[in-house]
């Protein structure tokens, strides 16, 4: 199988351009990097298919039974599905983009009072953290002396509350047990 080097890089170029076009803040721009993103997935399943020009089932062999060169169906069906969400998605997105115009004659995202109130809060936390922690430190546990783990028995050592219901036989089933077993060794 000779995959095209021409359709590896306009494959590689369109990805590209259309991740680039997405990172705009127009809407108009973020629909054409969608489009391009779903012709390059398209291409990319072209790529993967197998042998150009072959069909998926009938190959080029002379008796069914021969072992012919054959593409593979899956990337055809995949191919079939990529180009149903491409479409859909860029219907909403053209939807959206006639929302925005009709509302605000703009289809440029804008930054509201809460993306800035939370763009300030992440600046101010990321100060008071470079404040707190040393230059040298690796860890956020700094000047903690470290302890080897220990079993304990009983609900104390799980850290639960005393009337948490849990699986620890109360002293009247214990009491109950020890009085069968002790029947049983006198029977015996």
């Amino acid at each position: 199988m000779n995959v095209s080097l021409t359709l590896v890089i306009v494959m590689a170029v369109l990805y590209a351009a259309g991740v680039y076009a997405m990172l705009e803040r127009s809407l108009t721009r973020v629909l054409i990097g969608f489009l391009l993103l779903g012709n390059a997935t398209n291409l990319l399943l072209i790529i993967v298919m197998g042998f150009p020009g072959a069909a998926p089932f009938a190959g080029e062999a002379e008796y069914p039974g021969d072992a012919g060169p054959r593409s593979d169906p899956l990337p055809q069906a995949l191919m079939l599905t990529a180009i149903v969400i491409t479409f859909a998605v860029s219907a909403f997105l053209l939807a959206l983009i006639y929302r925005s115009w009709q509302l605000g004659q703009a289809d440029t995202v804008e930054d509201d009072a809460e993306d800035l109130a939370l763009r300030a809060r992440s600046v101010e936390a990321e100060q008071a953290f470079a404040e707190t922690a040393g230059d040298d430190a690796t860890t956020d546990f700094i000047d903690t002396v470290a302890s080897p783990l220990r079993a304990i028995d009983g609900a104390g050592a799980l850290g639960l509350l005393p009337d948490a219901p849990v699986d620890i036989p109360s002293s009247e089933y214990r009491r109950r047990s020890t009085d069968t077993d002790e029947d049983e060794e006198d029977r015996s």
